[in-house]
């Protein structure tokens, strides 16, 4: 992976290990407009007690509400492939661009975001592989929870 790539995910993982210490789900993201960091995410369903508090609908929460024009210039960046409600959230916006940081653990929309238009590339990081796996294995049910599976 590229130092570049590495560089946008920093803050993402950041934010996943956060949301880990909060005792909540560790996945996290990062919106960039423009090559600029303009907001970043992390998953809130436990802390919130929220049904819909992804890593990337948390991040575009924290972004605000923003024109049109922007979303066509940024590029998302969370650290696991996304579920089926934030791959609609992509699709929504318009947002052109999505850097995964692994999908082992989880295989989320990427076939429809690409056909749909949508640039996606998956760092397959090592990080963000050992984290969702020590937590899947550590939280099941919670993990299940968070992507709507049944224990």
């Amino acid at each position: 992976m590229s130092e570049d790539l590495k560089a946008l995910l920093a803050p993402a993982l950041a934010a996943a290990r956060e949301s880990r210490a909060e005792g909540g789900i560790p996945i996290g993201a990062a919106l960039y407009v423009d090559g600029k960091l303009l907001a970043v995410g992390h998953n809130q369903r436990v802390q919130m007690a929220s049904a819909i508090r992804h890593g990337e609908t948390d991040c575009l929460e924290n972004a605000g509400r923003l024109p049109a024009t922007v979303y066509a210039r940024a590029t998302l960046v969370t650290t696991l492939s996304p579920c089926d409600m934030c791959t609609g959230s992509v699709l929504l916006y318009k947002i052109p661009r999505v850097i995964i940081g692994e999908n082992r653990t989880f295989m989320g929309g990427e076939d429809y975001l690409k056909a749909r238009g949508v640039e996606v590339t998956v760092l397959d990081d090592p990080d963000c592989i050992a984290m969702m796996e020590a937590f899947i294995r550590d939280e099941p049910t919670l993990w299940n929870e968070d992507i709507g599976e049944e224990d």
